[in-house]
């Protein structure tokens, strides 16, 4: 975690990110083992907690799951960890842990960060959260430009989050700001698919997903 950003210029944020039970996170992967699925899951989780911990604006990242084994690796980097108490979905996660850091931490941005970005960069993510700060709502389509990536709401704006199918336009039809900035492309780069797992790979990944990347079965993400 980097020192308290809220002692930084400009507004300082929670950042909350939900994950899976890794049991039954990213079936698209094709061609992984359950095992191996979970094991990147959780390398790709990881490497996405670690840079947003690291972003000079955040000050708090909140990892909402049921899962032992991610809530043991989120609390080993400095995350709180919160039960999916509402166990209703992506967007209902997001919604409890920004409940939990407006009750915690009133005054600053609350953010809903997608946890399968191991090419995320602090400095994206700070560079994103700054702009979203001057606009009270806004969002990062991923590389699709189909999806969102990251929500953000401001200290004093509602926080309401539309990840899921279509969400890019269904966050613009509800008026949230898109983030079009330049050079982003591991905060944009969400892995569904191996091809995804491929174009991370290209971009550079955290150090927990280049150790988990997969080789079995001949493919190789490199």
């Amino acid at each position: 975690m980097t020192p308290e950003a809220a002692s930084q210029p400009g507004q300082a944020w929670s950042v909350v990110i939900p994950v899976k039970v890794l049991a039954h996170a990213k079936s698209r992967l094709t061609g992984l083992a359950g095992r191996r699925r979970a094991d990147l899951a959780l390398a790709m989780a990881e490497d996405t907690v670690a840079a947003a911990s690291d972003a000079a604006v955040v000050a708090t990242v909140i990892v909402v799951t049921d899962d032992p084994d991610v809530a043991s690796a989120a609390t080993g980097l400095g995350a709180v960890v919160l039960a999916d108490s509402p166990a209703a979905g992506l967007n209902e996660a997001l919604v409890h842990g920004a409940a939990f850091a407006e009750a915690n931490w009133p005054g600053r941005g609350r953010a809903g960060l997608a946890a399968d970005l191991p090419a995320l960069r602090p400095a994206e993510l700070a560079r994103a959260l700054t702009a979203a700060a001057q606009l009270g709502e806004a969002f990062v389509p991923d590389a699709d430009r189909t999806g969102t990536t990251l929500y953000a709401a401001a200290a004093g704006t509602a926080f309401r989050p539309l990840f899921g199918v279509a969400s890019r336009e269904r966050h613009m039809a509800a008026g949230a700001a898109e983030l079009d900035l330049a050079d982003l492309d591991g905060l944009r780069r969400d892995v569904d698919t191996l091809d995804d797992l491929r174009s991370a790979a290209a971009i550079g990944v955290g150090p927990r997903t280049r150790a988990a990347l997969p080789t079995a079965g001949g493919q190789d993400a490199s």
